[in-house]
């Protein structure tokens, strides 16, 4: 399954867990798909393990900041345009919020 966007970055862990509950992923996505939800994977810290969310795009919004709406309102609009779906990892351990795009498929 292809992604839209690849750097090497620093952020690159985040990344790979996305990829790792991939199918999970487009599973829950599936059941939503008519809302177009954007999707988050909350690694709430290593020990309590992974949660797999479906948001509404205005409330997943609402939520962020100013910098991140631009950002997320770009990505959305990408999403929509070439079928893609939104995923964000969020790692509050290191206190980071990533953005990527995944093939639906």
């Amino acid at each position: 399954m292809a992604r839209v966007r690849r750097r090497k970055s620093p952020d690159d862990d985040l990344v790979q867990a996305a990829e790792s509950v991939l199918p999970d992923i487009l599973m829950f996505y599936r059941r939503f798909r008519e809302e177009r939800p954007v999707m988050l994977l909350d690694l709430q810290g290593r020990k309590e393990g992974r949660k797999i969310y479906a948001y509404p795009y205005e409330e997943f919004k609402a939520d962020l900041g100013q910098r991140s709406q631009a950002m997320l309102t770009a990505d959305y609009e990408k999403a929509i345009a070439n079928d893609k779906v939104v995923v964000f990892v969020r790692d509050n351990e290191t206190e980071r919020l990533v953005s990527m795009l995944f093939d639906r498929q």
